[in-house]
């Protein structure tokens, strides 16, 4: 087949950069839009902050100043890349990790220097939790290529060993089993109720994780009492050493800023953006009177000034742009906040979950009159602080059920009903899903079981057999 060229008119519709720019601003929550403000400031040279009380508008306009068909030399050029696009570092400043604290501590043992560096990268091997799931053939490989040193699987075997010893302990285990041991292995008392969790983990793991009590009980000759305090025991070792390792200067606890603030007072509801800490941003006047000085008394421009009042120019149209963004953006934001509280008034009174309406993002959108696209990046990622706690704005929408009387529920009212069911049961034996259906159904709600397994682990719930106790 011959290559060819030919031309082709075709209508499409695309987004512009300001649409894109004003999405991406909209799916930001209040403190990435704190940075992102200020980044924009850094960037562009007539952009600055606005530290004033009272509110000056005035109309900029320098498309005077220049001929449109006085084009300078960059607009030319070629430029495929957006700021958007570019890879900038971030530099962060973390403590220590678990790998260093690792390394530290096998520094003290009566290492080699080869000993050393293996037991270095078997430390590197080992995942965030703590567990090393790598197999030992695999790791002498990469050490071969890499370090360059030949060693064997036993030897590899030995220096595991001693990463067991280190802390936190059940770190480096290759399993959950192996993880516990090596936790009851560092503990400095023996006691009778220790030998007994540390003999089911050793000879009936399958049977404990299956919780396949009776058997157990029956097996090993003990009491009820006597087997409940073993398992105790167990429960307070931690399935993921990782979790273990904390670092004093590092905070891994999550630090959530609300976007909006609903306050309830004598049966009036008060809505509000929270803007703390986002500066509010203006043009700098000083580039446009610094333009205005290199215009002549004619209204022309000489030669040598037209690129540079080109170059302000285009700052100016994108400050504009963005200052504009920042103000679409709010009032999207409320206006989408606004209809949500008016949908889910009940909830918003006492945060008694059981009252939220049935509602999804095409009920707020047809209120709204937006696209459902752009409610769902609103709600996205974003908190209410309210008189009874912060609310992630996603967990308020969920879809309807319909009861045998044609009522429609939302699904949430049947999930408190399940959580409700299940806190209540006999741990000896718990309600199996077909049961917890069958509740449901002589309760009005038609369900099926599978939706019942649906909720049950969307509550994080186990399932009947993981939920045994004795």
């Amino acid at each position: 087949m011959a290559i060819s060229q030919r031309q082709i008119q075709k209508l499409q519709q695309t987004l512009s950069p300001q649409q894109i720019q004003m999405i991406k601003l909209l799916e930001l929550p209040t403190m990435q839009l704190e940075q992102r403000i200020k980044q924009e400031i850094e960037e562009n040279i007539v952009l600055e902050e606005d530290h004033s009380s009272e509110e000056e508008e005035e109309v900029i306009s320098v498309d005077d100043y220049i001929r449109e068909d006085d084009t300078p030399s960059y607009k030319s050029r070629i430029n495929n890349f957006s700021k958007d696009e570019k890879q900038r570092p971030l530099n962060l400043t973390e403590g220590r990790s678990m790998q260093e604290y690792l390394g530290e501590q096998l520094r003290y043992r009566n290492l080699s220097e080869q000993e050393l560096k293996v037991a270095e990268f078997i430390v590197g091997s080992i995942d965030e939790d703590g567990y090393l799931r790598r197999d030992m053939e695999s790791i002498s490989d990469d050490i071969a290529f890499t370090l360059g040193i030949e060693i064997s699987v036993d030897e590899l075997e030995r220096l595991l060993k001693i990463i067991h010893q280190l802390e936190p302990a059940g770190i480096g285990a290759r399993n959950l089993q192996e993880c516990l041991l090596l936790q009851m292995n560092q503990w400095h008392t023996d006691t009778a109720t220790k030998r007994l969790a540390k003999r089911i983990l050793t000879s009936y793991f399958d049977e404990f994780v299956k919780k396949h009590y009776e058997k157990l009980i029956s097996r090993l000759g003990v009491s009820e009492d006597e087997f409940r305090d073993a398992i105790d025991e167990i429960k307070r070792l931690s399935p993921k050493p990782g979790n273990l390792y904390s670092d004093s200067s590092l905070d891994a606890s999550p630090y959530i800023i609300p976007d909006f603030r609903v306050d309830y007072h004598d049966g009036q509801f008060e809505l509000s953006l929270n803007s703390y800490n986002i500066p509010d941003v203006k043009i700098n006047r000083r580039y446009v009177e610094m333009m205005r000085d290199m215009v002549r008394a004619d209204g022309m421009v000489d030669e040598k000034n037209r690129e540079a009042i080109q170059f302000v120019k285009s700052k100016i149209d994108s400050a504009k742009w963005f200052i504009s963004a920042i103000k679409q953006r709010h009032d999207t934001l409320m206006r989408t906040m606004q209809e949500i509280l008016n949908f889910q008034q009940e909830y918003f009174k006492d945060g008694d979950k059981s009252k939220l309406r049935p509602m999804i993002l095409k009920d707020i959108a047809d209120r709204t009159g937006l696209d459902v696209s752009t409610i769902s990046r609103v709600v996205n990622s974003k908190y209410a602080q309210t008189h009874f706690g912060i609310i992630l704005l996603k967990s308020l929408f969920s879809e309807a059920m319909q009861t045998e009387s044609g009522e429609m529920v939302s699904s949430y009212e049947i999930k408190n009903i399940l959580q409700n069911c299940i806190d209540e049961e006999d741990k000896r034996h718990p309600l199996t899903d077909e049961t917890l259906m069958n509740i449901l159904n002589d309760k009005g709600y038609c369900i099926a079981r599978r939706t019942v397994a649906k909720y049950r682990e969307m509550l994080d719930i186990p399932v009947a057999r993981l939920r045994k106790q004795i």
